[in-house]
């Protein structure tokens, strides 16, 4: 694995996911409304330029999920948020240095690697190291 030179920390919101008691209805008011058209994932993409590297496209999701959903166990909120981070791997030990409690091993997809820690409150958070 390639070392990783950049300072763990985040970098912006990658998503802003939450329950609904109809997921379907929720997208389809926001597209009628406000002009929010769902993607492939029935998420709404909001892309945007890194200032520092305008070459550089990022992506904000916003997901609404069944009500009931087990997405957001263990945490017992209607809502979760993605962050962006850079050196995950880096993040996430000193996460766990730290005693955050660290739900499940990072995984890589070809769009990046995520994770999921619980905060102080019990909110599930995923972070997300873009591809």
């Amino acid at each position: 694995m390639a070392t990783n030179n950049n300072p763990p920390k985040v970098t912006g919101i990658g998503g802003i996911f939450f329950f609904s008691e109809d997921p379907d209805k929720s997208r389809a008011w926001y597209a009628k409304h406000l002009g929010m058209e769902p993607n492939d994932w029935g998420s709404v993409g909001f892309e945007t330029r890194n200032i520092d590297n305008p070459d550089t496209v990022q992506s904000l999701q916003w997901t609404p999920f069944k009500q009931g959903s087990d997405y957001f166990s263990p945490s017992r909120k209607d809502f979760m948020i993605n962050y962006t981070v850079q050196n995950i791997e880096g993040l996430v030990e000193k996460l766990r240095a730290e005693g955050i409690t660290i739900l499940d091993d990072i995984v890589s997809y070809d769009f990046g690697k995520f994770v999921h820690i619980l905060d102080a409150e019990g909110t599930k958070i995923e972070l997300w190291e873009p591809a």
